[in-house]
């Protein structure tokens, strides 16, 4: 006999493959009575068996035998077996659960009989069986008791073992392929997981899992709360021949959650969607009949979603040969190649790729760093430990580490505990779990309530090499990625060399002895305390910095972690220097290459807001940039002890102007006159538009650009949107008293807005939406995590003239193009905004536009949507707005294009080609004086005429060439006005002497070495050489004539 699994996988390259379709719909047509699902052997079980359809395989066979017949004759390729109930757990409601392996075995060779009867007399279509395993009638990530939410009804284990039964008569049966189907709650797949693994290294064999979930309802979300691309990253490490949808929702409704999986999953895509929505007056029970659910999937094909398909609730025979001669012929799906990342997921996913920005882990759930959460954790009060970890995710933490190891505490109990209760709080729960303990047990047992994909913190070397093997297989086996400690037998790795050295070697074992996912190994190189006064701790901060970086470089794809309160432990109990060392410390160990870090939000700050000499401080002794660091660093803490010193810093810019505290307050994220300082603002500015047109938007885009550059971190972000938010809301109702005495109370548009799928971030959507509103448009405002089906349906329903879409993160921009995708394939023709952090023009051209062939625009700011609005909707000018948008989209394309398609040459050949300069025809004038010269206090008359306006005007949009520009017959007028003004200004900052120019620069001889290197000497004589200065020479083609020259 062919390899049936060798066979299976090339048929699924080569076609869609046809699965059957409800059995209990079928079996429902045969009107069994009791005596019927009895039969003799059961004839006097003491409990009703009626509706126990699996028992039929035992009493009833010919009717299974007969179903399975009339799928293949259909046109089914694959035939379920009928155990979807045949687990101990599903059949103690019937007190059967001593034949569950019988069941699960006679089930399997009676289908096998059938699919090989089948295969026999057309070997050219050969049949395949899938071994059904259901989700059992319990969920190991929901209490069933309202009262009690840590409650529940099965553990991990049971459900291991009840899989592990089920499994041996399946696979003893002859099925081809195991079928997790039905999956509502993701712990139980998990657990069904973990059993398929440990029965496959038992018996030394490995059969293609096919893993389908259930969207329940309009949610998008499972049972238990995740998203499709959550659950997906939470089963991917099973390795499942396929993945898909069934049950639930009918075909036309599945669809926004099919494409989702398909997208991202690196894998087959199956479903197999009811027959529509349940409808007692129909034969089936459904209300579609076999055409339409045909309809439906085959506009899935059409779109390149699915590789398998099929029918589950209310779908028959007829719905399956109608799905497979709709489908006949039609390519499947291409499985795409997905970026490596770091997939992890709570209720959500998050990824982690080598373009997303540092992860926050929370650290205060921890009863070894958190007095507060430990005092509520040993005293009982689960509840109040609760609210620290959901202050954490509102505060911006992406992840949470959890901890439990108190010597008071019995450690596993108490992670299963907190775990079990966060699984009932979605507002935590969405985000990943950091499972943090020193004891492999603990970590296991906050292993066995998790359904979304956690990190293990940690595993190492210190128990020895077998050990940490074993613990590693366990963690993948579970789906989790894990923390490799530095540390191994000999201790923990204090030093460059050893830290470099045990990475290496964990990673060696890992990804090529284990085949361990390298994306799923984070290193944490052992963030240790600093300025302790001990000579050997000098270096800890160096060190791990420079650690990151090697690892970074030379082990693919893994990422790095740490403790970053450890490095300040020095200086505990005195907050502004510990805020201080932790800014400057994670902003060079990001730059290094650090993906995560364990943080306190309450303890960062903004680097380039740290007082000069402090940073000063914290960098010598981050970098051991002097012996006498550390003794400087704690007598200078001194004077900064208790926040005296910080307090008074604080209170210094309560001195500046108006926009000055707005900004500061912004950007430091302080609430605490926000109020005041607004309405201080408005009675300046007259218009509450203004103030947030004006100061508030400037200080906003000080934060943007800051966090962009790394130098502000998430938290702060979430704080500074808050205080946004407060003064927002305190102009608010002026915003409402000056439209209503405007009296005009039409609108002049309406737009829905949101922020797109997979972002929570909205300060800059709410911004958009507040200043529209104050110009009379209608905004329906429809929050966070928005997916594109509720936008389109809103923008339906409500007839709106604009949609706008706003995102802060990377794969945001993915989720836009998306919504055009959307947009386009249900026939919108309204403008499409586009606007957030990460969003430009560029990106909005190549990447969005292409995919909608109404009017796409990227607004750059708030302060711009409503002349964008305005024209968009306005009869005379929105044709010509258009048109202009359109043609800067095609030259912003071509430009990109031009880029990707830059034809190179050799090294060899441009330098052959460099500039030929004779050098004994030329000879450089000689400068008065050699070396550096400074000019200070330079008259500002004296360069106020060689100021270059072009930045000027790019500033305001305007395009053209200076001088030429102010006689542009398009931008001209407005070009000659900003120039009067700019220059009106210019005579004020030079007669009032507003700023203070100075220069230092240098002359030194110097001379072209190695084609592309210049040296740089102190004296013409070359005697002392001050540098090396390393160039590129350029390697793009070019003109005949024309030299590469070196940059």
């Amino acid at each position: 006999m062919p390899d049936r699994t060798a066979q299976l996988e090339a048929l699924l390259r080569a076609r869609i493959l046809i699965l059957d379709g409800a059995m209990g719909t079928m079996i429902q047509e045969y009107r069994l009575s009791e005596a019927d699902y009895r039969g003799q052997r059961f004839a006097d079980h003491p409990h009703d068996l009626k509706g126990n359809n699996d028992l039929l395989v035992l009493t009833r066979p010919q009717v299974i035998r007969e179903i399975h017949e009339q799928y293949l004759a259909a046109g089914a390729d694959v035939i379920e077996t009928n155990t979807f109930n045949s687990t101990a757990i599903s059949q103690a409601d019937y007190h059967l659960q001593h034949v569950v392996r019988e069941l699960n075995l006679e089930a399997a060779r009676l289908a096998r009989a059938v699919a090989d009867a089948h295969t026999a007399r057309n070997p050219g279509k050969p049949r395949f069986v899938a071994g059904a395993l259901g989700p059992t009638s319990r969920t190991a990530s929901i209490s069933p008791d309202v009262n009690d939410p840590g409650f529940r009804n099965v553990t991990f284990d049971q459900l291991v073992a009840t899989y592990g039964e089920a499994l041996g008569g399946l696979v003893d049966g002859g099925v081809d392929i195991l079928l997790l189907e039905t999956i509502f709650d993701t712990l139980n797949a998990k657990a069904a997981l973990f059993a398929i693994d440990e029965f496959f290294e038992t018996r030394g064999i490995r059969l293609p899992v096919i893993i389908s979930g259930t969207i329940t309802d309009a949610s998008g979300r499972t049972l238990s709360g995740q998203t499709p691309e959550a659950f997906w990253n939470s089963v991917r490490h099973a390795r499942p021949l396929a993945v898909g949808l069934n049950c639930a929702l009918g075909a036309k409704l599945m669809r926004p959650y099919i494409e989702e999986l398909s997208g991202v999953a690196d894998v087959y895509v199956s479903a197999y969607p009811n027959a529509g929505l349940p409808n007692p007056l129909a034969p089936t029970g459904y209300d579609e009949t076999p055409a339409e659910t045909a309809g439906y999937l085959l506009d899935f094909a059409k779109s390149g979603f699915v590789n398998i398909a099929g029918g589950c609730c209310g779908t028959n025979a007829a719905h399956i040969k109608a799905i497979a001669e709709a489908l006949a012929g039609l390519p499947p799906r291409r499985v795409p190649v997905i970026e490596r990342k770091t997939r992890l997921a709570g209720l959500e996913p998050l990824n982690i790729g080598a373009d997303s920005l540092f992860v926050n882990v929370g650290e205060r759930t921890n009863v070894t760093g958190s007095r507060a959460f430990a005092r509520l954790v040993l005293a009982g009060d689960y509840p109040a430990a609760l609210s620290i970890a959901r202050q954490q995710v509102e505060n911006g933490a992406q992840m949470i580490d959890v901890n439990m190891d108190e010597a008071m505490l019995d450690s596993k109990q108490a992670m299963a505990t907190f775990l079990s209760l966060i699984a009932s709080e979605p507002d935590i729960s969405r985000v990943p779990v950091m499972i943090d303990s020193s004891k492999w047990e603990v970590i296991e047992a906050g292993l066995k309530c998790v359904q979304g994909k956690c990190v293990v913190n940690s595993i190492s070397l210190k128990e020895g090499e077998e050990e940490f093997v074993r613990q590693a297989k366990l963690a993948r086996r579970y789906g989790a990625a894990v923390i490799v400690m530095a540390f191994d037998q000999k201790g923990q790795a204090d030093t460059l060399e050893r830290r470099v050295e045990i990475a290496k070697r964990t990673y060696h074992i890992l990804v090529d002895e284990l085949g361990f996912p390298p994306e799923d190994v984070i290193f944490d190189p052992n963030i240790f305390a600093v300025a302790t006064g001990i000579e050997e701790h000098a270096n800890y901060g160096k060190d791990y910095i420079e650690a990151a970086r090697v690892i970074r470089q030379t082990l693919p794809y893994a990422k790095i972690s740490g403790g970053v309160s450890n490095i300040s432990f020095s200086f505990r109990g005195n907050d502004p220097v510990r805020e201080a060392i932790h800014t400057a410390f994670l902003y060079h160990a990001i730059k290094a290459g650090m993906t995560m870090g364990i943080v306190n939000a309450g303890q960062l700050g903004v680097y380039e807001e740290i007082p000069k000499e402090l940073l000063a401080h914290a960098e010598d002794i981050i970098f051991n940039r002097r012996p006498d660091a550390a003794e400087r660093m704690v007598a200078f803490a001194q004077t900064v002890k208790g926040g005296a010193r910080r307090d008074a810093g604080d209170l210094e810019w309560r001195k500046g102007s108006v926009e000055e505290r707005l900004k500061h307050a912004l950007v430091q994220g302080i609430a605490n006159w926000v109020v005041e300082d607004t309405e201080e603002a408005r009675r300046k500015y007259g218009r509450p538009i203004r103030v947030i047109e004006g100061p508030l938007m400037d200080g906003m885009n000080v934060v943007g650009d800051l966090f962009g550059a790394g130098k502000m971190f998430l938290p702060q972000v979430v704080k500074s949107a808050r205080v946004m938010k407060q003064a927002v809301a305190h102009l608010e109702p002026f915003l409402q008293d000056e439209k209503q005495q405007l009296g005009d109370a039409r609108p002049r548009g309406k737009m829905v807005i949101a922020t797109v799928k997979g972002d929570v971030h909205d300060i800059g959507k709410n911004i958009v939406a507040v200043v529209l509103q104050c110009n009379n448009y209608e905004v329906i405002n429809l929050g966070v995590m928005v997916p594109a089906q509720k936008i389109l349906q809103v923008a339906r329903d409500e007839k709106c003239d604009l949609v706008g879409l706003s995102g802060l993160i990377t794969p945001s921009l993915e989720e836009m193009a998306h919504v055009a995708r959307e947009m386009e394939r249900e026939g919108f023709d309204v403008p499409l905004l586009i606007g957030g952090a990460t969003t430009s023009r560029t990106h909005t051209a190549v990447k969005i536009a292409p995919n909608y062939s109404g009017p796409v625009v990227w607004v750059a700011d708030a302060s711009r949507s409503v002349g964008v609005c305005s024209n968009l909707l306005s009869d005379a000018a929105r044709a010509g707005f258009i048109n202009d948008v359109k043609t800067e989209y095609e030259r912003v394309r071509a430009q990109h294009e031009g880029k990707r398609g830059l034809e190179l040459v050799t090294l060899a050949q441009a330098r052959a080609n460099a500039l030929k300069t004779d050098w004994t025809q030329y000879v450089p004038p000689r400068p008065e004086v050699i070396g550096t010269r400074l000019l200070k206090n330079y008259a500002l008359a004296a360069i106020a005429d060689t100021i270059d306006w072009g930045p000027f005007f790019q500033t305001w949009e305007l395009s053209g060439p200076f001088p030429a520009i102010l006689e542009d017959p398009v931008v001209g007028e407005a070009a000659r006005n900003v120039y009067a003004e700019g220059r009106a200004m210019l005579k004020k900052i030079v007669a009032g002497r507003w700023l203070t120019a100075s220069a230092v620069f240098g002359l030194f001889p110097a001379a072209a070495v190695d084609s592309e290197d210049i040296e740089i000497y102190a004296d013409e004589g070359r005697r002392k050489r001050l540098m090396t200065w390393h160039n590129l020479r350029q390697q793009n083609v070019k003109p005949t004539g024309r030299p590469n020259l070196c940059l």
